[in-house]
């Protein structure tokens, strides 16, 4: 497969399993068939969670990796320990790399998410209740790229023995008592071809809805008396499921570090529309929101 790497200096997140070595590869040797000094485009970045008692030889391999290829290379760890949610784990993941961007001056950040991935976790987000945002879920956006999105766990595979390529294994991949895996094993890999095509076709469909939700539900949040504030009988006239998408996109933009699911979204729904006036109530993590006859505002605890 050949890739293209787009102007400028990238960041490019290398947990040292077959996907980002793949990735790895690829983005070096587009650049050297370009005749362009890798090590002038490209930074490895590797983020060890501190999840797995072995973690450190995955960092030890991705430094050796990006030695060979004349590449900078920046880690950090942190100690989640093992019971440490994927959502926990991916937010520490992806502020790291933010800031391994920002300190290098780099345009944007390029991750090996797959085709698999994608499937994977548009089945986990329908299992969540997110609707149709979650079907289409993992895409590129802005500065945050992911060119391996239309390659198969399958054909990445093929390319790296092709290509002779060496890799670590997690070998917590293959428990599946972790949801991911569980569906990963059971659902996605055994997936037929028409099938994959068919999720595939319904998840650019819901790429397309949402971005219609977008542009009505940020027309609603514009004319809002203010940024933390909505009118509140406004709010109670809208009908049910739009109202849970103002709910959701309102939060998305003001509390982007709290982690959305349907459960939480129908209860504030249901609070903000029929709670008594002077209540508050919990978002998550710190948040929470104060009810009036006119507003509701979401606010932040200070202690």
């Amino acid at each position: 497969m050949k890739i293209v790497v787009p102007e400028g200096r990238y960041v490019v997140a290398v947990s040292g399993g077959v996907d980002s070595v793949a990735l790895l590869f690829m983005l070096v040797e587009a650049l050297r068939a370009e005749d362009v000094k890798p090590g002038s485009r490209l930074v490895v970045a590797h983020f060890d969670h501190g999840i797995r008692p072995d973690s450190a030889d995955d960092r030890r391999f991705v430094q050796g990796l990006a030695r060979q290829y004349d590449l900078p290379f920046v880690y950090e760890r942190r100690e989640l320990g093992p019971h440490a949610s994927e959502a926990v784990a991916r937010n520490a993941r992806y502020a790291f790399l933010h800031k391994v961007q920002l300190a290098s001056g780099a345009a944007g950040i390029i991750t090996a998410h797959h085709q698999d991935d994608v499937l994977e976790t548009a089945v986990l987000n329908l299992v969540r209740g997110t609707r149709g945002r979650g079907l289409h879920s993992l895409e590129t956006r802005g500065s945050l790229l992911r060119p391996l999105t239309g390659m198969s766990r399958r054909e990445i595979m093929a390319y790296a023995f092709e290509n002779g390529l060496i890799w670590r294994e997690d070998a917590t991949n293959q428990d599946e008592s972790i949801l991911r895996n569980y569906v990963r094993h059971r659902y996605v890999v055994p997936m037929e071809p028409p099938k994959r095509e068919e999720l595939l076709h319904l998840r650019g469909k819901a790429a397309e809805i949402t971005a219609e939700i977008d542009v009505i539900t940020a027309n609603y949040l514009h004319s809002q008396p203010a940024q933390y504030q909505l009118n509140r009988k406004s709010f109670i006239e809208l009908p049910h499921a739009v109202a849970r998408e103002v709910m959701a996109a309102w939060l998305r933009e003001r509390a982007p570090r709290i982690e959305l699911n349907r459960k939480l979204l129908e209860r504030l729904v249901v609070a903000a529309k029929a709670g008594k006036s002077g209540s508050k109530v919990d978002v998550a993590n710190g948040h929470y929101l104060l009810l009036t006859p006119e507003i509701i505002e979401l606010k932040q605890s200070t202690l």
